[in-house]
């Protein structure tokens, strides 16, 4: 069991945190930021999982898992993925078949959110997973010298995920 699990004091709010997040999640894809509000519901069509913009641009979201080094893990980021429209329709047609996970080949697609704590994740190279129904693909990073990369194949510390705690503290308390 790790020495987080019944909570730690951030050095950036200074508060009591009950237990480390072992997770974090982007609602849309970042390229809707781009979009203005009032264009938003005419040009951005989405649910929790999938995303169209101006019916050319094709999304899913997927997770990034991290092993923990020292604590149990792993360690996720929920993210958007862009795949091109044959890939998309593919993934839609097969959502809720069960066995699709057998049936589709791993995806390209590129990282579509913003994680914060890394340098510029936008546009890095990924292979997404396709897996049963109900579980989120499984975003395979390419595996180059970007940290997140690296992360993801050698796995982080319980002290490194309170650092990114205590910087999305920080990020919010702004």
């Amino acid at each position: 069991m790790s020495k987080y699990t019944e909570g730690y004091v951030c050095k950036c709010c200074g508060n009591f945190h009950d237990e480390l997040p072992m997770s974090y999640g982007s609602p849309v894809p970042d390229y809707c930021y781009d979009i203005p509000s009032e264009e938003q519901e005419k040009r951005i069509e989405m649910n929790e999982e999938l995303c169209i913009i101006d019916d050319e641009y094709f999304f899913i979201r997927g997770s990034i898992e991290i092993p923990v080094k020292d604590g149990e893990g792993p360690f996720i980021w929920d993210v958007w993925v862009s795949l091109s429209e044959e890939n998309f329709n593919k993934t839609n047609d097969c959502w809720d078949v069960e066995g699709r996970e057998k049936e589709i080949e791993p995806m390209f697609g590129w990282l579509s959110t913003d994680i914060p704590c890394y340098p510029e994740t936008i546009n890095l190279k990924t292979k997404v997973h396709t897996r049963s129904v109900g579980i989120r693909p499984y975003i395979e990073l390419e595996p180059t010298n970007h940290p997140l990369a690296i992360e993801q194949r050698k796995g982080l510390t319980m002290e490194r995920i309170k650092q990114i705690a205590e910087e999305l503290c920080d990020e919010e308390e702004q």
